[in-house]
């Protein structure tokens, strides 16, 4: 490898160009080419940035023996195909969320990875955010005591994709912070949800996760929805934290508040407790250019990436469940193992792989 490893881009839809941008602005790297079967977007790459290659042909961009590392921001059906074939060329594999279609897809490029001896990390932005960073820190620090819920919102009014229902779309951010935050995977697993535009896809979901130390998360995903909304509250036994992402100025706010249960005989009685309110300075940082440059750290020192490729999986596993709980009318489904790699699954009804 040279001192700056060679990038290549897949894909120059929605959320490609992003990529290319950040790729293309990294002193650590060097982006090299891009690839996307509509010309007319490669002209606009072209335009942009003169210097860097373009092709319309997935297997020539391949070919290519300088090429590094591959960045994948493409449908979710084509998510493996393209890794595997990057994998197996020898090339550092990036993929965007969520990492696959299916937890057997996930393992096969995960065993590649190993195999190859390759790094593989999945684009689950928001564990790169100083805001989620900053949070993860309060959360440990005890300041807020043990976590009871979280609650999470991501809504807004489109974008319909065209081949994953609303969960598949827009949850992965959420469970992949919840995951981070409380640092295990759901012992139970439920979620329900309602096809309004299109015929047997999801448009809006409300999930259900609950963890082995009583801890709870809901997660409300909409495409239906007449506001743009992505916040999350936090609540701790000690403490209350509300992150709103829409809000430039105020992202985090600790609430000192709380409900301390007095024990009376032969009655229940609740304190409320109210304090001060105030939002923690983060130093603001895009999350996308932190995960592009930890993305080439991990390439050149071999590092593990804090979205590896198990960390995809687990959230690939949340979306499968949820959407086979969705199909079920919303039963319940029971992980056996609240740990990463969760292990053997099964519903009330029938029986997981």
């Amino acid at each position: 490898m040279n001192d700056k490893p060679n990038v290549g881009v897949v894909g120059c839809g929605y959320w490609g160009p992003n990529l290319v941008r950040n790729f293309h602005t990294l002193d650590e790297c060097h982006l090299k080419s891009v690839c996307d079967t509509d010309a007319n977007r490669l002209s606009m790459i072209k335009n942009r940035y003169p210097g860097v290659e373009t092709h319309t042909s997935f297997d020539i961009f391949l070919d290519d023996e300088d090429l590094d590392a591959v960045v994948i921001a493409v449908p979710v059906k084509h998510h493996f195909n393209l890794a595997q074939r990057s994998l197996i060329a020898g090339k550092h594999t990036f993929i965007e969320k969520p990492m696959a279609s299916s937890t057997d897809e996930c393992k096969a490029l995960i065993e590649l990875a190993e195999q190859r001896k390759r790094t593989l990390m999945v684009g689950h932005t928001f564990l790169y955010s100083p805001v989620i960073r900053r949070i993860k820190e309060i959360i440990d620090s005890g300041e807020l005591g043990k976590i009871h819920y979280i609650s999470s919102r991501r809504l807004n009014l489109g974008l319909y994709q065209k081949d994953i229902n609303v969960v598949w779309d827009l949850a992965p951010h959420d469970i992949s912070i919840i995951l981070y935050l409380m640092e295990s995977c759901p012992t139970e697993i439920n979620c329900r949800g309602k096809t309004t535009c299109r015929n047997k896809m999801p448009d809006v979901s409300n999930m259900t996760l609950t963890f082995a130390d009583q801890g709870f998360a809901t997660i409300h995903s909409s495409w239906l929805d007449p506001r743009k909304v992505r916040d999350m509250a936090i609540v701790g036994e000690r403490k209350m934290l509300v992150y709103d992402d829409l809000n430039e100025a105020e992202k985090i706010k600790i609430y000192d508040m709380r409900v301390d249960p007095q024990v009376v005989p032969n009655e229940s009685r609740f304190a409320y407790h109210y304090g001060d309110m105030w939002a923690p300075y983060v130093s603001p940082t895009e999350p996308l250019r932190n995960e592009c440059a930890h993305f080439i750290e991990c390439l050149v020192t071999g590092q593990k990436p804090l979205s590896d490729g198990n960390e995809g999986l687990e959230v690939v596993r949340i979306l499968s469940l949820s959407s086979d709980s969705m199909q079920n009318s919303g039963n319940n489904i029971i992980v056996r193992n609240g740990k990463p790699n969760c292990g053997e699954l099964y519903i009330k009804t029938g029986t997981y792989e």
